[in-house]
């Protein structure tokens, strides 16, 4: 018996194109091989590393074309075309055809490429009547809509490898469904959905199998890169999270022996960084200070990168910690601030403190990392205000500002406030998208907010040559760096002098209409002093100009 299980395309304006790594197919097909080894399973991705190509802007997206008119090569840039990014259906389907499999896979991670993973489905069908299963984080919000569609044969909702594995085994021997935990499928006309039950215990799980796949097939920084995961779920319970419709609320973790096992492993095969993708990777503080122990102990010669590109909790880290983290080889700090505004927090379930974050930031800071503090724009409780007041408290610290827009998860606990779903919401549920409005803030709220944050970034990620600088000298280093640092500077003097936020095209400067001045000013003129990443400041003189 032969199985294919296959990462599809995605269809956006943007997508993160070193966070490719299809590790959840990876452990399913390690799981597979270690309980049904006569069972063959080839995994194949079809989003990195197949290139992209532009698509009209789809008319659920329409509205978006005023704010993502110009191809602006500026810093402060957002977004302009919409692309298919990975393999054309057709392409995929041809593949899949000649690798003959018995059984089709299919990722379905994010509720709005859901589309882009039926269309795959639908492509393989018609070359091949060959039965498909969905699985992933989307299936698992909304299993009855997945196994609604004629292409779809089977679902699995919440972990995969354990219901994998018994569906597979009762396919083979011909026995009845009914007894596998999470599986989807379709009986008699009528669609049956078996209940979630226990996956295997972690330490049980063998290695993700990434046999597949060549050290150099996915890169950090031109070094190969690797996932890894040491827990699944989270103990906190924040509302615009939907972690735990996929892994239940019980939050488990691997053993630091086997996750230094499988990184030791890894680093034969010649990978150099790893990316820690744990949705709380340091929850548990004593075993996180042990594993980095043993990191230092393991990789003397310190050749060795870490990152947590999907974020760390600021809550479980202290002075300890951190410093050990830095010994082991950690570089980066990607912490989610989420809101200084304390009512904000409390409402989204956040039990994390301000103090807590300075005293991490500032020892953070200390140490050396670079660190990028994410806040979310436009959730649902939010104002201006709040939204602008975080974007003050970080712009006076030592981090890059990584402002995400928020997007309503199906299914995530914030969601129930909401009318239920359509179809169009869930393509919609995107960063991109800029998709809930309320009587609190609009879309071009969100949209100037989003660029001042690349506004301010600029200036953060100057490498000034003495403590501090003004503005104008700040301004003036910058014009001396390249030529994209000295366009920047360009229309942020233009900006601050006019009142107009200016496109760079290649057809020359066009204004960004839905750029809405006076609310860049309210934010610009609270900063007083900014600070760049490496700690240095920038005196920011409070500016008077009417926008035009």
């Amino acid at each position: 018996m032969k199985l294919l299980l296959l990462q599809p395309p995605i269809q956006d304006f943007y997508e993160t194109d070193i966070r490719l790594q299809p590790i959840g197919l990876c452990y399913l097909k390690a799981a597979v091989r270690k309980h049904l080894p006569d069972v063959e399973v080839v995994i194949k991705d079809y989003h990195q590393g197949w290139g992209r190509r532009t698509l009209p802007v789809p008319r659920e997206l329409a509205y978006l074309k005023p704010y993502y008119a110009h191809a602006d090569q500026s810093p402060f840039s957002t977004f302009h075309h919409y692309f298919h990014f990975g393999a054309d259906f057709e392409t995929l389907a041809d593949e899949v055809s000649r690798e003959n499999p018995d059984l089709v896979g299919i990722s379905s991670l994010f509720s709005p490429y859901y589309r882009e993973a039926i269309a795959s489905a639908e492509a393989i069908k018609r070359k091949r009547n060959v039965p498909i299963v969905f699985g992933g984080s989307h299936v698992s919000a909304l299993p009855e809509q997945v196994l609604a569609h004629p292409a779809v044969d089977f679902v699995i909702r919440g972990e995969g490898e354990k219901p994998l594995v018994e569906f597979l085994a009762c396919w083979q021997s011909g026995r009845s469904y009914a007894s596998v935990a999470g599986l989807g499928f379709k009986h008699g006309g009528q669609r049956v959905l078996n209940e979630p039950g226990e996956n295997f215990l972690l330490e049980d799980l063998p290695h993700p199998d990434l046999s597949d796949f060549p050290a150099n097939r996915y890169l950090f920084e031109k070094k190969p890169v690797s996932f890894v995961i040491t827990s699944r779920s989270c103990p906190h319970r924040c509302t615009f999270c939907s972690v735990h419709q996929t892994f239940g609320f019980k939050f488990r973790r691997r053993t630091t022996a086997g996750v230094l096992a499988e990184i030791k492993s890894r680093y034969t095969q010649g990978v150099r960084v790893f990316d820690f993708e744990d949705d709380n990777l340091t929850y548990y503080r004593e075993e996180m200070k042990k594993l980095c122990l043993d990191l230092i102990e393991a990789f003397p010669q310190k050749d060795v990168q870490f990152v947590a590109m999907n974020g760390i909790s600021y809550l479980s880290l202290d002075q300890e910690l951190l410093g050990l983290m830095k010994t082991a080889g950690f570089t980066h700090l990607n912490l989610a601030l989420v809101s200084s505004d304390t009512a904000v927090r409390e409402t989204t379930k956040r039990p994390h403190t301000i103090e807590k974050y300075l005293e991490i930031v500032h020892e953070a800071s200390r140490l050396g990392f670079q660190i990028v503090s994410y806040q979310i724009l436009g959730l649902p409780n939010e104002t201006r205000a709040s939204m602008m007041q975080t974007m003050v408290f970080n712009a006076r610290l030592p981090v890059l500002m990584g402002a995400s827009l928020f997007y309503l998860t199906p299914r995530s606990p914030i969601a129930r406030d909401f009318p239920e779903r359509t179809e169009e919401d869930v393509f919609k549920s995107r960063l991109t998208a800029m998709a809930v409005e309320t009587g609190s803030f609009k879309r071009d709220d969100l949209y100037t907010l989003f660029i001042t944050t690349r506004i301010l970034n600029f200036l953060k990620g100057l490498g000034l040559p003495q403590n501090d600088a003004s503005l104008e000298e700040a301004l003036a280093q910058a014009k001396t760096l390249d030529k994209r640092s000295r366009l920047g500077a360009e229309l942020l003097e233009t900006l601050l002098a006019e009142g107009r936020l200016d496109a760079a095209t290649s057809q020359g400067r066009r204004p960004l209409t839905q750029f809405k001045s006076d609310l860049f000013f309210k934010v610009w003129n609270q900063v007083g002093t900014l600070v760049t990443q490496r700690g240095k400041e920038i005196f920011i003189s409070h500016v008077v100009c009417e926008p035009i």
